[in-house]
C-alpha cells in the first residue's frame, strides 16, 4: 500500500508522496508532514536478527519511502552505509553494567545524525530525478552542533544542491565548531549566529516559508528544502536503528522474540525520540520510551504536566546539541495525540508562537502512554560519566550520559527490570573538554584539540579519523549573522541581491 504525506496543520486532502516530501521538507502552511495513515508491519525479528543494518533498513524503510523502487531504495543504502562507518555493524549493541548502549557514533562526523544524514542526499537526488526536478535544491539547516557537520558531510559536492548551515556562536563545543568551520566542498556554507539554537531553528523554519524569498529563489532556477529531522528524509531512517536493536538482542541472546524492552533518548528536538516511536508504531516490543533532559527540561515539564511552555531560562549545558527550548518535532507526537486533528494542532502550536506555550487536554495527556521523561544537573552528567568510566571501563559523551542517568532515575521510580537501552549519540571525543573533566574530577583549562590528546592519554580508545584530520584542516567559513540578518545572509550566499 502507498504511503501518501499530508501536512499536520491541513486537511489530508492535500497530499504528496515520499519522494515529494523529501524534496520539500518542510510543509507549505509551517507544519510537518506525516503519513496520511500509519504503514503496518509484520515483522520477523527472528528473522531481521540474520540481516544486516542495511538490509534491516530496507525492510523499515520500504514502508515509509512507497513511490521508491526496490532497486533505488537498496542504491541508496548501499552508497549511505558503507566504509564511512568505522564499525561494519553501523549501529553496535554493548552492554556495560545492567544498561545496553546503542552506539550511533561510528559514522563519518562520529555523531548519530550520520544514520539519517549519509542517506538523505542519496534519497534527495533520486526524488530530483523521479520528479523531473530541474532547480538546485538549497538545503537550510539550523544546527545544535551535530546536524550541521554530517548534512555538510552528506552532500558535499554533491550534484544539483547547496547547503547553508546556521549554527550558535557560543553555543557548540569546541571540536563541534571546527568540524563545520573547516567543512570542504564547493557548494556547503557555515554561518555562526548572534543566538542560540532556538533562534536559528525558529527563523530557519519562517524562511523556509517565505513567500518573497522563494519567488526570488524561482527566478534563479533555485528551490529550498531541509536537511533537519522536520524532513521526513531524516526521521524516518533513524526509525531503522530501533528495529535493527532489537533484533541485535535477539541475535545476541539477550532477550526472546517478543520480549519488551526500553529506550532512553537524549532529547532536544525529539526526532530521534519520534523515530523510536514509530518503530514501537510498527510492532517493536518497546515498553518505554524515556525522554531525557539535561536543564533545559521543556520536555519533561511537558510530559508530566502536559504543558509546553518555551518561556522560562535558557541553559548553555555541556550537553549543547540539547540546549533546545523548541522542540519542533514534538508537533508530529501532539498531532496524534489530537487524534490527527489538523485544526487543532494549528491552533496549539499558534498559542506557542503568540503565547509562548500551550497546554494539553485532559483526554490528550491521557493519550501520552509511551513517554517516560526526566532530566539531570551538570553535577549529575558529569557524575554519570565518571561512574561509567570507573566502574565498567566506559567512555561516554555528556549527550549519552544524560540519557544513561535518566534512565537510572526511571527505573528506580518504576521499579521495572526490562532491558534498557541508552541511545548513545555521539564520540566522547566531541566533547572531550566536559569528558575529561568528569573523569578527572578536576578543570580542564584547555580545549579543542590539546583536550583531546589528554582525553586519549587517559581513556586510550583510539582518536576517530575525522578528529585527527582537524589538525591540518584549513579554515574555510568565517560567516557571522545575527538572525535578524539570515535573510541577507542567504541571498548574499546564493547572489539573489
Amino acid at each position: 500500500m502507498e504511503t501518501l504525506y499530508r501536512s499536520t496543520r491541513e486537511t489530508a486532502s492535500q497530499t504528496m508522496t515520499s519522494s515529494q516530501a523529501v524534496l520539500q521538507g518542510l510543509t507549505p502552511d509551517g507544519g510537518l508532514f506525516v503519513p496520511v495513515q500509519l504503514p503496518t508491519a509484520n515483522f520477523d525479528f527472528d528473522y531481521l536478527a540474520t540481516l544486516s543494518y542495511q538490509a534491516v533498513a530496507y525492510e523499515v524503510l520500504k514502508l515509509f519511502f512507497t513511490d521508491y523502487t526496490e532497486a533505488e531504495l537498496k542504491a541508496c543504502l548501499k552508497a549511505a552505509y558503507g566504509d564511512q562507518f568505522d564499525d561494519p555493524a553501523i549501529a553496535p549493541v554493548t552492554k556495560h553494567g545492567q544498561q545496553y548502549y546503542l552506539e550511533l557514533f561510528h559514522g563519518p562526523t562520529i555523531a548519530f545524525k550520520d544514520l539519517a544524514l549519509q542517506l538523505l542526499p542519496h534519497l534527495m537526488l533520486t526524488a530530483a530525478k523521479k520528479n523531473h526536478l530541474e532547480s538546485e535544491v538549497v538545503i537550510l539547516t539550523a544546527t545544535s552542533g551535530d546536524t550541521g557537520k554530517a548534512a555538510m558531510a552528506g552532500f558535499a559536492d554533491v550534484d544539483q544542491t547547496k547547503i547553508i548551515v546556521f549554527y550558535p556562536k557560543d553555543g557548540v563545543s569546541a571540536i563541534q565548531k571546527q568540524q563545520m568551520v573547516t567543512q570542504t566542498g564547493a557548494n556547503t556554507y557555515v554561518v555562526a549566529l548572534n543566538g542560540n539554537f532556538d533562534d536559528a531553528q525558529t527563523k530557519v523554519k519562517a524562511l523556509l516559508n517565505d513567500p518573497q524569498l522563494h519567488a526570488e529563489l524561482a527566478q534563479n532556477n533555485l528551490q529550498f528544502s531541509s536537511a533537519n529531522s522536520i524532513n521526513i528524509g531524516r526521521l524516518f531512517p533513524q526509525v531503522a536503528y530501533y528495529v535493527y536493536t532489537y533484533a541485535q538482542l535477539i541475535k545476541q541472546g539477550r532477550i526472546k522474540n517478543g520480549d519488551e524492552i526500553n529506550f532512553s533518548v537524549p532529547t532536544g528536538n525529539f526526532g530521534d525520540i519520534l523515530a523510536g516511536y514509530y518503530a514501537k508504531q510498527l510492532g517493536t516490543p518497546i515498553h518505554k520510551l524515556i525522554c531525557a533532559s539535561n536543564r533545559n527540561n521543556v520536555l519533561t515539564d511537558f510530559f508530566n504536566t502536559g504543558v509546553y511552555n518555551k518561556q522560562r531560562d535558557f541553559f548553555l549545558t555541556s550537553s549543547p546539541s540539547m540546549d533546545i527550548l523548541v522542540s519542533s518535532n514534538l508537533e508530529r507526537l501532539v498531532f496524534y495525540l489530537t487524534g490527527a486533528d489538523p485544526v487543532q494542532t494549528a491552533s496549539l502550536m499558534q498559542d506557542l508562537q503568540t503565547k509562548g506555550a500551550y497546554q494539553l487536554t485532559p483526554t490528550m495527556r491521557q493519550a501520552i502512554t509511551d513517554f517516560w521523561a526526566g532530566f539531570v544537573t551538570e553535577d549529575q552528567d558529569q557524575h554519570e560519566i565518571n561512574h561509567l568510566y570507573a566502574h565498567h571501563h566506559y567512555t561516554i559523551d555528556p549527550h549519552t550520559a544524560v540519557a544513561s542517568a535518566v534512565a537510572k532515575q526511571y527505573c528506580a521510580a518504576t521499579k521495572d527490570q526490562r532491558p534498557m537501552v541508552i541511545v548513545a549519540t555521539a564520540s566522547p571525543y566531541k566533547f572531550p573538554q566536559a569528558v575529561l573533566a568528569a573523569i578527572t574530577g578536576a578543570p580542564v583549562t584547555v580545549d579543542g584539540l590539546t583536550a583531546v590528546d589528554q582525553l586519549h592519554d587517559c581513556i586510550k580508545t583510539p582518536i576517530p579519523a575525522t578528529v585527527t584530520q582537524l589538525r591540518t584542516a584549513t579554515v574555510k567559513h568565517d560567516r557571522v549573522s545575527d538572525p535578524e540578518q539570515m535573510a541577507a545572509t542567504i541571498r548574499q550566499i546564493l547572489h539573489l541581491t
